[in-house]
């Protein structure tokens, strides 16, 4: 009669090579530190453990690799981001001038990267601002959906 745990190290190999496929999909590195576990389950295979014992191995050196190395790789590989503001976050604190007067119901801006934005004006301070008037530059303090929420720029250097 064949006993199947003779081949248990095929059943290893075939479970490392489809964690290692996962991860190359995934990029997480989740599944590369359990394909490294299950290095050491074949290790323990080979040396001649029993199944069970394997099994612990594995796991235990996966659970290891999972709460020790994972962080610091995925900490290495999100390094080297971008740091560029993007979207929405690239445009607060953005100069621009008003292309017709802006109060704080509505008006149209034209800011530095090109785009024309509907706006409302707002004062740091609150209280009720005076309209900005066509050509005068402002500073974007805030986008509300597609309404940017301006301060004039001149009023801004007065204030600080």
């Amino acid at each position: 009669m064949v006993d199947l745990t003779d081949y248990l190290w095929i059943l290893w190999l075939v479970f490392i090579l489809v964690a290692i496929i996962i991860e190359l999909l995934s990029l997480e590195f989740t599944f590369l530190m359990i394909s490294i576990g299950s290095l050491g389950g074949l290790a323990a295979n080979l040396l001649g453990l029993d199944w069970w014992l394997q099994i612990v191995v594995a796991g235990g050196l996966s659970v290891l690799l999972l709460l020790t190395i994972r962080p610091f790789l995925l900490r290495a590989l999100r390094k080297g981001g971008d740091p560029a503001l993007s979207n929405i976050d690239a445009l607060i604190g953005m100069s621009g001038r008003v292309l017709s007067t802006v109060t704080e119901t509505g008006g149209l801006v034209k800011l530095a990267n090109g785009e024309t934005w509907t706006a409302r004006l707002v004062l740091p301070g609150g209280g009720t601002a005076a309209p900005a008037e066509p050509g005068e530059r402002i500073t974007v303090h805030l986008i509300e959906g597609s309404t940017a929420i301006v301060i004039p720029a001149e009023r801004t250097q007065n204030n600080a």
